[in-house]
């Protein structure tokens, strides 16, 4: 029997359709490339993105072409997430922090028509254009004032969005169509892009903003310090439109100091980003002790992109009073996957006990289905000691990268394999133990990379850890620590090692530590351990 419901689209212009009618006045508050600071609202955010829509239809782009970026977060990004996908088009957010050569392939392989980007890429741009073989049209993120020169024929944002008058009514279309794509570089060879539906990124929004969720509401002020261009950041810009959150975007400007600067300002609740924002910031915070701390109001910091380790969760408490929630996913699953919110029966455990929580990956939440197995595809159980590949699969899972690149990514019965090594206890809690490639395998036993990594962490002169796995004649692989130390520091490689001798097993602890005065990162802040591999082949271990 077929219910008797009306069966209206889940589309993104729904969210921004809505944030205007019943949260007009929120702010979005963005700084910018060009040194200021704009104050709009939802209102203004509506018609603005309307106003780029009209643009674009006049410029020629239809349902399903794609429309790229090279951009900070900004205002005018966040117009373009709900004016193209609200038209029909493809949002496809790249990633400036890329190779010249990647992006190239990148914006090739999408097939964009029309290239938007910030002044501060202008350069770049100029140096990609004449590889470009299908974007016919450049547009600078910028007013008449601020046009780069030589770029021949390139159009200003703001002659764009002025020409047109504010009377667009939104197209409907079904749910299922594209709305936005991402390309990771998570898998082997070139980029692969995973392409979201307006329904996947609506469903998305609803866990944001979920209790058990991320939590977001209208009570937040929400600093956006994870990048527009990765993995849609995280699906904020979607959700705030949906609850009503005001919105802070710190355009290019994300060292500890304009972060600090901007959360106070605007009294942040809540902020996003990878642990390297959490540490600059942290670094920022001790090396300025007459800062009056008061001032931050963010009393929930979401880490996700890579584990966290506990110093930075205990630090964030310490300092700021901040929870932490862990989240775990990738552009695959767009990206939430797991939430780190505690259960009813974590609130009567001291601090250290839910810091302990806490440094897990936290639990499925509604519409994600996890599973670990082992290398033969057996299933393996949730006790907590188990390790295994973790898979997964739900309404906003890839089920395939653009164009079928890769081939068939799912498994008989529809998993995706996620690359990632897990344990998963009995309440659901993912503990991330390693990526399949960087786990160390040293007599024939697996040792966590990620779990040294931040034991190294926790001692007071390490600032940044990464842990490679190298050849050994007798025992196949063990463990090079590799430390960026904090500034003025005198610790020595000896005395690291004993600090970790009393938070790990015995013949986890590697077999030498490394001073170096940076750590390789990939365009979205994970550590690059294929770059580390190669640059320590020739290592030799002192026994």
């Amino acid at each position: 029997m077929r219910a008797l419901m009306q069966e209206r689209q889940l589309l993104i212009s729904t969210l921004i359709e809505h944030a205007a009618r019943f949260h007009p006045t929120v702010e979005i508050v963005s700084r910018t490339c060009e040194g200021e600071t704009v104050r709009s609202n939802y209102r203004t955010l509506r018609s603005r993105a309307a106003l780029i829509a009209k643009a674009l239809i006049g410029l020629g782009v239809k349902p399903g072409d794609r429309v790229g970026t090279l951009a900070w977060n900004t205002h005018r990004h966040m117009e373009l997430y709900f004016g193209v996908s609200g038209i029909g088009a493809v949002l496809h957010t790249v990633n400036p922090r890329l190779f010249a050569e990647q992006i190239e392939y990148i914006v090739n392989h999408a097939e964009d028509s029309v290239l938007f980007f910030d002044i501060t890429f202008a350069e770049l741009v100029a140096k990609l254009w004449p590889s470009l073989t299908t974007a016919k049209t450049l547009v600078a993120m910028t007013d008449r004032a601020h046009m780069p020169a030589g770029l021949e024929g390139c159009l200003c944002y703001e002659d764009l969005v002025a020409a047109e008058a504010d009377d667009l009514v939104w197209p409907e279309f079904p749910e299922t169509e594209a709305s936005s794509l991402c390309y990771t570089s998570g898998t082997t060879g070139n980029p692969k892009g995973v392409l979201y539906s307006h329904r996947s990124t609506v469903l998305h929004s609803f866990t944001a903003c979920a209790s058990d969720g991320l939590q977001l509401s209208s009570r937040d002020s929400v600093l956006l310090a994870v990048p527009l261009f990765h993995v849609n950041a995280w699906g904020i810009p979607y959700a705030s439109a949906m609850c009503g959150a005001k919105v802070v975007l710190p355009g290019p400007w994300l060292d500890g100091k304009s972060l600090f600067e901007l959360a106070s300002a605007e009294e942040c609740t809540m902020s996003l980003g990878v642990p390297t924002v959490w540490l600059g910031l942290l670094k920022y915070i001790e090396e300025n002790p007459a800062l009056d701390l008061g001032q931050i109001k963010i009393r929930r910091v979401v880490i996700g992109g890579s584990a966290a380790p506990r110093a930075v969760i205990e630090k964030l408490h310490q300092k700021l009073g901040a929870e932490t929630l862990h989240a775990w996913g990738m552009s695959e699953t767009s990206p939430l996957g797991t939430i780190g919110n505690l259960l009813p029966k974590h609130q009567s455990l001291g601090i250290d006990d839910q810091i302990s929580v806490r440094t897990k990956q936290g639990r499925a939440i509604y519409g994600v289905e996890l599973q670990i197995t082992d290398g033969d595809g057996v299933a393996q159980p949730h006790d907590g000691k188990a390790t295994g590949d973790l898979k997964v699969r739900g309404p906003w899972v890839t089920s395939g990268y653009f164009k079928g690149e890769g081939g068939q990514v799912l498994d008989e019965n529809g998993w995706f394999a996620t690359g990632d090594v897990a344990a998963i206890d009995p309440d659901g809690y993912v503990q991330i133990t390693d990526r399949s490639k960087d786990v160390i395998k040293s007599g024939g036993e697996w040792i966590s990379s990620i779990d040294l990594e931040n034991a190294a962490v926790a001692h007071p002169a390490v600032q940044e850890a990464a842990v490679i796995g190298l050849p050994h004649p007798r025992w196949q692989e063990r463990p090079l620590l590799l430390v960026v130390p904090k500034a003025d520091s005198t610790a020595t490689g000896p005395e690291i090692l004993d600090f970790l001798a009393g938070r790990v097993a015995k013949w986890w602890l590697p077999d030498d530590v490394v001073f170096v005065d940076e750590l390789p990162h990939t365009a979205t802040g994970k550590l690059q351990k294929t770059k580390l591999r190669e640059q320590f082949r020739d290592f030799t271990f002192k026994n």
